[in-house]
């Protein structure tokens, strides 16, 4: 390597990590924006000091669920399925249904999910999020900054 020393990547140790909590309102938001951005947040990717194999991310808050916008013709046309595991139990509904049943916030709960790891780590990113349909939320306690998206 010459006269320089090398240097290795540092990896952040889990007492350096600072968790903050965010809320966001999804009021006419477009669904996918609003996840990947969400998704990046829980993971941690927008600190410098991201490290892939860690939980470095903050706790995000959305709020107003029902009120997320979904472009073209996609409230009739994207469908969600449920299985039991029972043969010929598979349920279909659109995204219309979910929006307009009594859990409108599986919606963007599904969205933002779809977009984290497959694994443990995606797990325990899953529980930072929450999600409600209204604009209200029990979190005030945690001291939740506003998120501006886009």
């Amino acid at each position: 390597m010459g006269a320089q020393a090398h240097r290795a990547t540092r990896s952040v140790k889990s007492e350096e990590i600072a968790e903050h909590w965010h809320v966001v309102d999804a009021t006419d938001q477009v669904l996918g924006r609003l996840a990947t951005r969400v998704a990046t947040i829980l993971r941690g990717k927008h600190r410098a000091s991201f490290t892939p194999h860690m939980d470095t991310g903050d706790h995000v808050i959305i709020v107003n669920a029902e009120k997320i916008k979904l472009t073209g013709r996609k409230r009739e046309q994207k469908v969600y399925h449920r299985h039991s595991g029972w043969v010929g139990s598979i349920k279909t509904r659109t995204a219309d249904e979910v929006l307009k049943s009594a859990q409108p916030e599986r919606v963007v709960t599904a969205a933002v999910k779809g977009m984290l790891p497959k694994n443990s780590l995606g797990r325990k990113l899953f529980g930072k999020l929450k999600v409600y349909a209204g604009p209200d939320h029990p979190h005030a306690a945690q001291k939740p900054e506003e998120l501006k998206l886009g």
